[in-house]
């Protein structure tokens, strides 16, 4: 199936951190909608979500696509427990540290760009939830 190129780039992301290893367990989707309210999981739930487009001039034939992708990552927590909220922000890091300076070859060719961490927790989430939520902004640049 053909796909647009935030969501080949968004497919792309998901393989990429399945096939990552990291601190804490996590399932990893491709989505359109942040999940508001999760069940408990024994790890995180890591949401891709193709989130903007910005074309620009590369040449007169072909134009840069700077394409944003948004990773949340969420969990059920126990606000008193310091503890398992830094384990969940180490996790953001360590995602963040995979994604950046990666260039992804298939199924589209796209450069790393930037990397924003907004909000690095929703602190209404955790008072009203009792679930920890981060989200990463992922930029690529695909030219075509």
């Amino acid at each position: 199936m053909v796909h647009s190129i935030l969501v080949a780039l968004a497919d792309a992301i998901v393989a990429v951190l399945r096939d990552g290893t990291f601190s804490l367990p996590f399932e990893v989707q491709r989505g359109y909608c942040p999940v508001v309210d999760l069940p408990a999981l024994d790890g995180a739930l890591v949401t891709v979500i193709p989130k903007s487009l910005a074309i620009s001039a590369a040449t007169r034939a072909d134009g840069f696509y700077d394409c944003a992708v948004d990773i949340g990552v969420q969990r059920k927590v126990d606000p008193d427990k310091p503890a398992e909220l830094d384990a969940l922000m180490k996790l953001v890091e360590e995602i963040g540290d995979c994604l950046r300076g990666l260039r992804i070859a298939e199924p589209v060719a796209a450069a790393w760009l930037s990397l924003e961490n907004e909000p690095v927790f929703a602190s209404e989430h955790l008072a009203e939830r009792s679930q920890f939520t981060s989200v990463l902004t992922v930029t690529y640049r695909v030219r075509r």
